[in-house]
């Protein structure tokens, strides 16, 4: 399920408080889809790593003071009924979930089927989410225990391009990444459990994006190797010297009727990328003159950049005109 639809699908499953499981490669943004649900119905999230949590963060016997036996000391993160701050519900996320142990996912059935932690009610309107990798991704996954997966809906998570490209765009991953991975659209995502490093949403967003002008640029190659390994990498640092070769943005603007349109693909792509993080209010127009010069795929990507950037260029009569001619789907 594409990263849109599965957010759109949770939001409805949250709302109806039933249990959900999603499950997919590593890297692809699972958690984050979580956060954003959690942060759009504006209730509160719960996150819990799986795989560095104890049976005893699941409540320890304590003993009774009033009578001869124990009872069990609810863990400081467990919203139960009647706990100051859980009224309204909110979201649990068992993150990680496949890399829990056959004793706590026993627990954790019990908490999705009877909305209870050793007989303590869960408060009313929280949900179970949990997320996983898969077994064959090598990424330590245990077998989920059948018990479990019957009490919840599996949703699996499949990387999109425009789904991860447009979400980059609303999050400031640079331009450069974004242009590249349209240019090179199967490593979005091109996870190989045999290998050490491998490229995803993830390592773009958090391992290239933000290095780029922050290191040397003769330690480029190997920050990125490390980052989404090496055969992206190679790719990549080669885009970035089409990218840094580009005519300046500004050159481009002060002739847009004129000024030449590159005619090789990974020019375009960069140029397209370099305009769009140019574009604003004052210069839009020029923007979609001289895009308007450009292949139709690359009109649309420049356009679309600019304005998922700045949604305020959305009200321009540039924009405007430019949809009415090319009467095209925004990415």
């Amino acid at each position: 399920m594409r990263p849109d639809l599965l957010k759109t699908t949770l939001t409805s499953l949250v709302r109806i408080g039933r249990t959900v499981a999603i499950e997919g490669a590593p890297g692809g943004g699972k958690t984050s889809i979580v956060n954003e649900v959690a942060h759009e119905l504006g209730k509160p999230l719960i996150h819990l790593h799986m795989p560095t949590m104890p049976v005893e963060d699941f409540g320890v016997p304590w003993p009774n003071a009033d009578e001869p036996n124990f009872e069990y000391k609810m863990p400081h993160w467990y919203p139960y009924e009647g706990k100051p701050g859980t009224e309204g519900g909110g979201i649990i996320l068992f993150d990680d979930r496949n890399q829990a142990s056959a004793d706590i996912q026993k627990v954790l059935a019990n908490v999705c089927q009877a909305h209870e932690l050793h007989g303590v009610p869960l408060a009313k309107g929280w949900t179970c989410v949990s997320t996983g990798n898969r077994q064959q991704d090598r990424a330590g996954a245990n077998r989920v225990l059948t018990q479990l997966r019957n009490r919840e809906t599996v949703l699996e998570f499949e990387t999109h391009l425009d789904d991860s490209t447009s979400w980059m765009l609303d999050n400031g991953v640079r331009p450069e990444v974004v242009s590249f991975l349209r240019f090179r659209p199967n490593l979005l995502h091109d996870f190989d459990p045999q290998r050490d490093q491998n490229p995803t949403p993830r390592s773009w967003v958090e391992g290239v994006s933000p290095v780029l002008g922050e290191v040397p640029a003769e330690a480029e190659y190997e920050c990125f190797k490390g980052a989404v390994g090496e055969g992206a990498a190679a790719e990549f640092v080669g885009f970035m010297k089409v990218f840094r070769k580009l005519p300046k943005p500004d050159a481009v603007l002060l002739d847009p009727s004129n000024h030449p349109v590159p005619e090789d693909v990974a020019t375009l792509y960069a140029l397209s990328g370099a305009l769009a993080a140019r574009a604003n209010n004052g210069n839009f127009e020029r923007v979609v003159t001289y895009a308007d010069r450009m292949p139709s795929e690359f009109s649309v990507l420049t356009v679309t950049m600019a304005t998922r950037r700045d949604e305020s260029l959305y009200d321009t009569a540039a924009f405007v005109r430019w949809g009415e001619r090319n009467q095209s789907v925004l990415f």
